[in-house]
């Protein structure tokens, strides 16, 4: 289990290409780091098999979420293949920062631009945010994606395009974690996170 240290409520907000294990580092920070939360993001699409409204997503029908739009419920939205959309509503970031809590969260590179966007407006997210991008060199990453065997070739290829899409704005993050083991990579982000918490420390 990942060392306890004291609670410093800190905001880690991760991207990366599709296969470069920010999903498992999330799952894993939140499983192994005290008092770590993972935050719940909302979208249009209909829930799997076994996804429980609240706990894997907020689950909204279209016309709700066009009214928490048009309210300006949302840190950030987007549309993602064209087909549904997903969002991450302010009061599930805002809400537990300021009641201590410490959150993770896993969107793309868009996702994470209206997060600074909102952010330059907000002096809790400003304090409290680390932008992570988790970069896996392309030969790796197309490894990986072949290696799932869940897609085709011309779903990789899309995937492929997007990522060199994604690895290009990489340097615009405050931290990157470049993508070697599973355990290399945890140990990383739980060094960004320490590093973290030193500096909203600081800014108390």
């Amino acid at each position: 289990m990942a060392e306890n240290v004291a609670q410093v409520p800190v905001l880690l907000v991760l991207a990366g290409p599709a296969g470069s294990g920010k999903s498992t580092l999330c799952d894993r920070m939140v499983a192994e780091v005290p008092d770590f939360h993972r935050v719940v993001t909302a979208t249009t699409r209909e829930p799997r098999a076994g996804e429980i409204n609240g706990v894997h997503y907020h689950f909204l029908t279209p016309e709700d979420f066009d009214a928490r739009v048009a309210a300006g419920a949302f840190l950030e939205w987007a549309w993602v293949h064209k087909k549904n959309r997903y969002g991450t509503l302010a009061a599930d970031v805002v809400g537990p920062l300021r009641a201590g809590r410490s959150l993770i969260i896993n969107i793309d590179v868009q996702g994470v631009e209206n997060f600074r966007r909102a952010a330059e407006g907000d002096a809790l997210l400003r304090r409290h945010m680390t932008t992570v991008f988790v970069d896996v060199p392309i030969p790796e990453l197309r490894k990986r994606l072949a290696g799932r065997g869940t897609d085709g070739e011309e779903e990789i290829a899309r995937r492929m395009q997007t990522a060199e899409l994604e690895l290009a704005q990489k340097h615009r993050f405050d931290r990157v974690i470049v993508s070697r083991s599973k355990d290399e990579d945890f140990a990383g982000l739980l060094a960004i996170w320490r590093e973290a918490q030193q500096r909203v420390q600081a800014q108390a």
